[in-house]
């Protein structure tokens, strides 16, 4: 798995250009600056599959992976404080609602978490309207690397807290060493 992978993406900026297929989707989503773009090319083990940038907010469309012809993952914009008008914030939201509210084969939304910080309101809201839209989650903890084992101890406690979820609950992951990224890549393979 995760051998054969498109590195050109199908772009979607309309919903009507969605991907015709049934194939299982895997959409990662989380704020403009969580490191989605880091920990889909350390997922699918290529430098530049996804675009990485110092300022956030550079996906702007919402890109389908076709991995393995078997499966897709998805990279939608992030939300948060992204450097575009309040009018394309709006845009985005409006696309990725849609996204998330129509696509009979979306399996799981990875809900991508900085876990170096407490949960967010951007985050809490994300989480609140998964809940209520009954919609399959889980939350990644990002940039464990940032932090040593006792402080992930503690940052996982507080945001198991501040979700209202239980430790186990959530997947740590850096991108930037690897850490759990094959557990990632076995929980998508095992929800094919």
């Amino acid at each position: 798995m995760f051998e054969s992978i498109q590195t050109k993406p199908i772009t979607v900026v309309n919903s009507d250009d969605f991907p015709q297929s049934n194939l299982p989707e895997f959409v990662f989503i989380g704020r403009s600056n969580v490191g989605k773009s880091s920990l889909l090319n350390a997922l699918t083990r290529r430098k530049n599959l996804a675009y990485t940038s110092q300022s956030p907010g550079k996906t702007q469309t919402i890109n389908f992976y076709l991995i393995d012809d078997r499966f897709y993952l998805v990279d939608v914009p992030g939300y948060g404080y992204a450097k575009v008008s309040k009018k394309a914030r709006e845009a985005f939201g409006e696309m990725i609602e849609r996204y998330l509210t129509t696509r009979q084969s979306l399996r799981c939304v990875y809900l991508l978490v900085d876990m170096r910080h407490a949960p967010l309101e951007d985050d809490l809201i994300m989480v609140n309207y998964l809940k209520q839209m009954k919609l399959p989650f889980k939350i990644v903890l990002t940039k464990a690397d940032k932090l040593s084992n006792n402080q992930q101890a503690s940052q996982r406690a507080k945001l198991a807290k501040g979700f209202t979820l239980a430790i186990d609950d959530f997947i740590v992951t850096a991108a930037t060493t690897n850490l759990n990224i094959e557990h990632l890549r076995l929980d998508i393979i095992g929800q094919l």
